[in-house]
């Protein structure tokens, strides 16, 4: 393989092209993971411009194109897919056909060991050192919403009478309630971005807008444009005030839902699941294919998705030494984490229990009923 590897600004207009060309005909050719907007060279560029470390491997053969593998590397060379920890599709963009030595290509980028956490399908010589892997469940629209809609009902017919009850009610109730699927204001986003961080620190979560490079990399995607890629933010107003929005990515086929979040006061209502209903209606008519809901356990996910895409997570390493102290204190925290998730006699006390410590930090009165052993 012919390999260079260059930094985000290097990457020439020629190169970016023939990695969205290769993203606009995954779909057709067997590979839809890798359509996702998550592996866009606008979002490899976007953190580039928040993160030091990125680079980009271009693989060439014949002189031409063949694949892009975006990642993150330390000086000590251990390699992170790009944006670890808030990007939901991962791994090598590549044509059709294309294989790969996985530690060549390691050795190439000057990296160790390359960490993953939501693999998408498809690539064999990373996926060979998966050590889990996970549903992330998808609503596909591709052929009309009314057509999702009716699955929907038969799928989850509690589910769908319950939330369009409330969509009416809210309509009934409110003096306007309006959808802008493609909202410009930047004021908008900043209701977004505070509602999830409140919502963060009351169930106990880390708030990530605390990280100044996650904002400034939301902000950057949201004006972010691009014939095959853009950052899309979905709001619901009600009374002439948001009540539920959402900021996520999209390509030609794919939207990535990313930062939901909806004003506690209309909760009632369930703003949010009525967002993602309006959502689903406005990417079928722009014409994307299906709704990538992200890895993750959400009792909302289930009831709205259609199927499941698998992710997986896990290590590509070398025969050197800081693969191996980097898999010492990785292995044991990952390995817990996903015991706990999997687990529901384990996750739903931990949740529990990060909600009341969310409360506590907040201010509000908590009282904790002793635990049954």
């Amino acid at each position: 393989m012919d390999i260079s590897v260059y930094r985000p600004g290097e990457l020439s207009a020629a190169d970016r092209a023939a990695w969205s060309a290769m993203q606009s005909k995954a779909h057709l050719q067997g590979s839809p993971g890798l359509a996702n907007p998550f592996l866009s060279p606008e979002f490899a560029l976007a953190v580039g411009r928040c993160r030091r470390g990125v680079r980009i491997a271009v693989v060439r053969e014949q002189d031409e194109p063949a694949a892009f593998l975006p990642f993150q590397r330390t000086a000590a060379g251990v390699g992170r897919a790009v944006g670890l920890g808030v990007s939901d599709a991962q791994g090598l963009v590549h044509r059709p056909g294309f294989t790969w030595d996985a530690r060549e290509l390691l050795r190439a980028c000057g990296l160790a060991v390359w960490e993953f956490d939501h693999l998408v399908e498809g690539q064999g010589p990373f996926e060979a050192e998966a050590s889990c892997r996970f549903p992330s469940p998808v609503m596909d629209v591709d052929q009309g919403y009314e057509t999702y809609l009716a699955g929907l009902r038969e799928r989850s017919p509690k589910f769908t009478r319950t939330t369009l009850a409330k969509e009416r009610r809210l309509v009934r109730t409110a003096s306007e309630v309006r959808y802008v699927h493609d909202e410009r204001d930047p004021a908008a986003l900043r209701v977004l971005m505070d509602w999830k961080s409140a919502q963060y620190r009351r169930t106990g979560r880390s708030d990530r807008f605390a990280h100044e490079w996650i904002a400034r990399l939301v902000e950057q995607l949201f004006h972010t444009r691009s014939e095959p890629f853009a950052g899309i933010l979905s709001v619901l107003y009600a009374d002439g005030k948001p009540v539920a929005a959402h900021f996520g990515l999209r390509t030609e086929r794919v939207l990535a839902c990313w930062f939901p979040a909806y004003d506690p006061e209309y909760a009632k209502y369930s703003p949010g699941l009525i967002l993602h209903l309006r959502m689903a209606e406005a990417a079928a008519a722009d014409g994307v294919a299906y709704l990538d809901l992200g890895r993750g356990q959400k009792e909302y996910k289930d009831s709205l998705k259609t199927r499941e895409l698998t992710v997986s997570e896990g290590w590509v390493t070398r025969r050197h030494p800081v693969a191996v102290g980097h898999r010492v204190r990785r292995v044991p925290a990952r390995a817990l984490r996903n015991a706990v998730v999997a687990r529901p006699e384990l996750f739903e006390p931990a949740d529990r229990l990060l909600k009341k410590m969310g409360k506590i930090r907040s201010g509000a009165t908590v009282t904790v009923k002793p635990t049954k052993t």
